[in-house]
Formats: structure tokens, sequence, C-alpha cells
């Protein structure tokens, strides 16, 4: 029986020869099934509760939790989303960001915040998330900053990393900076992004291309549909980059 959350059958057929094989156990015994675990790791992502708090119907917490931990750290997350999204709408992309509330539970990991993605923002302490999506609105970079970092920062570092040549570009004025519109010029990609009100040349902007950036908008909201990345309760900025890739192949597999 399916329950709620889990994953279906053509999505995990996509992802299965992905994943780790079950390791072997002392005694002979195989590791409990790798889709039982993803489907308790999906739980904790989609209900937000304490891991802890997983049902009696999955595997022991520390046992998922262990794996999770262990997919995250080989890799294997970014593995999967690099090869789930294959076949991105290069027509238009977008860049944007939005906030995310650390819960007290996400504070006081080794090192101090600083070193976590956390800092004190108008809102208080949080965690900024940057992603770039593609025509269609499925994420093909996402980052984390600490919550009073500017967008248009970490969004410079974000672009020179791709490939702009013949796209166009689609933000809000937040990014309208000279060192971020000469970058698109350099690559012959054509900006969509608002002049801000104390420019004294104000730019012309497509108004009608603009409006299409409302899908970056909506893939934050699909990533807040997780309860998980609604409000950040992991102490590791590590771990809650693992839920957002965790989020972002099922959004790519929907």
């Amino acid at each position: 029986m399916k329950r709620r959350y889990e994953i279906r059958d053509d999505q995990w057929d996509r992802i299965k020869d992905l994943l780790p094989p079950e390791r072997k156990r002392q005694g002979g015994r195989i590791g409990k099934d790798n889709r039982i675990m993803l489907n308790a790791m999906l739980w904790v992502a989609r209900s937000g509760a304490p891991w802890r708090d997983l049902p009696d119907y999955y595997p022991s917490w520390k046992t998922v939790y262990t794996r999770f931990r262990r997919w995250q750290m080989a890799g294997v997350w970014d593995n999967v989303l690099e090869h789930v999204s294959v076949s991105p709408d290069f027509e238009n992309i977008m860049i944007d960001a939005t906030i995310v509330r650390v819960h007290q539970h996400g504070a006081g990991a080794k090192g101090g915040k600083q070193f976590q993605a956390i800092g004190r923002s108008r809102g208080g302490i949080t965690t900024k998330v940057h992603a770039i999506v593609d025509a269609l609105g499925y994420p093909l970079r996402i980052e984390l900053t600490a919550g009073n970092q500017h967008d248009c920062v970490k969004g410079y570092e974000m672009l020179q990393s791709m490939d702009l040549s013949g796209k166009t570009v689609l933000a809000d004025r937040g990014y309208d900076m000279n060192n971020i519109l000469n970058l698109i010029q350099e690559q012959q990609a054509t900006a969509v992004i608002p002049s801000r009100k104390h420019r004294i040349v104000q730019r012309k902007c497509d108004w009608w291309l603009y409006k299409e950036r409302h899908l970056v908008e909506c893939f934050f909201n699909k990533l807040k549909h997780y309860r998980r990345l609604a409000t950040r309760y992991d102490k590791l900025s590590c771990t809650f980059a693992a839920f957002l890739s965790l989020a972002s192949i099922l959004l790519w597999l929907n």
C-alpha cells in the first residue's frame, strides 16, 4: 500500500540504479531496502517532523538518518539530481532567492553559525536559498548563504559558473548591479532586469517577458511544501542542502 509522501513506481524506476546498493551486514543479512529508506526520508522532509518521530512502519530512525547522511557525504544526492535534470529548457533562466527562518533547534552547530549559512536579518535568524531555474521553473543551481547576505553577491557567483550565451536572464531589480549586467553582456546574453529606482538612466525592460519570472517564485513555493525546508531545523548546512537536493529531485521526476 502506497502511503502519503511516498515515491511513485515510475519515479523510483528512474533513480533506483543511481543509489548505492544495500550493504551486507554481519551474518549475511542485507541492509534495508533503498526504496523503504527513501520513503522514510521523504516523510521527514514533507512532514517536517524530527527524525525520532518516524512512524513505526519505517525502519529505525537512526538507521534512516545514518543512510541519509552517508549518501549526503558521498555526494549521492548531487549525482542523482544531475542525472534527472538532463533536458533543461535554456530559452530563459531565472534567478532569485528566498529566506528560510531557522528554528532554535537549527542553532548551535560546532564552530558557530557563520560556518553554517546562518545569519541575522530583519526576519531574525535566517538562511537564504539562492536558485537558478530554467524556462519551465526546474532547478539548475541551488546555493545557501546567511540570511543577511545580499542576493546579488551570490547571484553573481552563480551566474559566473554558467554558460549564458544566447540565453535570456530574468531577475528582479535586486540584481541590477553593473557587474551582473556586464557579465551578461560579455557572454552575449540578454538581461531582463528592471533598473533600480535610483539609477539616473533607466534601462528599457521587456515587461511581458519579465512576467515569466513568476516561475522561480513558484519553484520556491513548491520547495516550501516540504516543511523541513519551509523552516530550517538542521544544524548543518550540508544536511539542509541535502534536503533541498532531495526535493529538487522529486520536482524533476514529477
